[in-house]
């Protein structure tokens, strides 16, 4: 039988394939992702893939269909389930896997869903995506007999990869609250805690992709009220929230105050570094400069990056970081781990650093204080978003101004810096700005929207 498909081309992310359910992605987009992705592990040796999906209505017709064209390759095909997408990614590398997917839609609302992909070798992502797109139009794909589709259940052998690494430093245990969203993250989280010295709290862990009490993004502080609420109520010693599909991760202290995941970063970089001086770490355009001149000051080689999961692992293979992260929460650890970003290795780690180096409100007092924004997000259409970023890169560099470019801009000035980038994941521009005064920031927010205004975009006043 022949096979032709046509993706709506706005699905054909960065580093990975999103989309609207019922709208711009279907299961017909599933299996024609197995079929061109399958075809792209054949021809480069491949023969065993596995993948599991995460909570949302549409993953289990979405999974079938998968496996379904992936097999057809001739692939030997392995599903773990409902999980969070870095147990996958474990199985890349502990199963002998040549691929690995996860159907997830990450952090995105409800309506939405997507596949992300990964090879033995690093993350798919860039053209490669774009390549499958033109494989699809034209029909170019494998077709073998000898595929298979077993189901196997790893949760456990995951689990114990995770705490393997917990380090109790001879502390007391301490009480931790746990938010899952009701993501993927809750499939593994009470046997990720019952291995885990002290008390546990845990909120909203049974996996609901309606996600009916918050939505699950740790990186936007009003997801995370449930948590700093529960953590005053229990006294926690502090609270770990979760994404949809358990690959970002949030942190508050015992008082219920963010430590947002680029100072996280800074934290894990601390302890790294006493292991291995002189690791590089990567980081991306949307973080403190704080976390640069700390990690800096600490003799660690800080290299600043693109956002986007993908991008930063790649840059980290490259450069052979330690570790690598980003605002978002995607934290990478090389250094005792895979590389991959895994909220919930990543929590073990935090653990291992409160214990080592004290509570985490006493870590926040590192941090030099600043005023800054959040990542800012507002909606433009799909198709205008990264035009609008080069024409205010335009105006900006047509001042003189001290422009970094490597993924949107990052304008530095004597008041502090900016930030204006297309969002990789959705119709949506991403902002930012830092200053070390108050005054400082209104200045940078003002030539923010000076430069937006010059772009010709429309933006919500107040713009934060």
């Amino acid at each position: 039988m022949s096979f032709t498909h046509h993706f709506n081309p706005s699905i054909l992310r960065e580093y990975d394939v999103r989309g609207i359910v019922g709208k711009t992605l279907n299961a017909q987009d599933a299996y024609a992702v197995g079929r061109v992705f399958g075809t792209y592990v054949v021809r480069q040796g491949g023969k065993k893939v596995g993948f599991c999906y995460d909570g949302r209505v549409s993953s289990p017709l979405f999974a079938q269909e998968l496996s379904k064209g992936l097999s057809e390759c001739g692939l030997q095909v392995e599903i773990y389930g409902v999980a969070p997408t870095p147990l996958a990614y474990y199985a890349l590398h502990e199963r002998g896997l040549d691929a690995a997917l996860a159907v997830t839609g990450s952090h995105n609302p409800p309506e939405y869903n997507g596949i992300k992909m990964a090879l033995k070798s690093g993350p798919v992502y860039g053209d490669v995506i774009q390549e499958l797109g033109k494989m699809a139009a034209k029909g170019d794909v494998v077709t073998a007999s000898g595929g298979s589709i077993q189901s196997f259940d790893i949760y456990d052998a995951y689990v114990d990869r995770l705490v393997a690494d917990y380090e109790p430093h001879g502390k007391k245990p301490m009480t931790i609250v746990w938010d899952a969203g009701n993501g993927a993250a809750g499939a593994v989280l009470k046997r990720l805690t019952s291995k885990i010295p002290g008390k546990h709290i845990l909120l909203f862990d049974d996996v609901d992709g309606n996600f009916p009490n918050h939505h699950p993004d740790p990186a936007v502080e009003k997801n995370l009220e449930d948590l700093k609420q529960a953590v005053i109520k229990h006294k926690a010693d502090l609270g770990i929230a979760f994404d949809g599909d358990g690959d970002r991760i949030g942190a508050v202290d015992r008082f219920g105050n963010v430590v947002w995941s680029d100072q996280l970063i800074a934290l894990y970089a601390k302890d790294i570094l006493n292991c291995e001086p002189g690791a590089a770490v990567v980081i991306d355009v949307k973080c403190s400069k704080t976390v640069f001149d700390l990690i800096a000051s600490w003799g660690g080689k800080p290299v600043i990056w693109k956002a986007g999961h993908s991008l930063v692992k790649a840059k980290m293979i490259e450069t052979k970081a330690a570790l690598g992260g980003e605002l978002s929460g995607h934290i990478f650890f090389k250094e005792g781990f895979y590389g991959h970003d895994d909220a919930l290795y990543c929590a073990v780690r935090l653990l291992n650093v409160v214990n080592q180096y004290g509570a985490l409100d006493e870590l926040r007092a590192w941090f030099p204080p600043v005023f800054n924004t959040p990542e800012i997000r507002f909606d433009v259409p799909e198709e205008d978003k990264f035009a609008i970023v080069e024409r205010a890169a335009t105006f900006v560099q047509k001042s003189g101004a001290d422009v970094l470019a490597i993924d949107g801009i990052r304008v530095s000035t004597p008041q502090g810096w900016w930030l204006l980038r297309a969002s990789n994941t959705q119709n949506a521009i991403t902002a930012r700005a830092e200053s070390t005064t108050e005054d400082g920031l209104r200045v940078l927010v003002e030539s923010l929207k000076a430069a937006l205004t010059a772009a010709g975009c429309a933006y919500p006043d107040p713009l934060y």
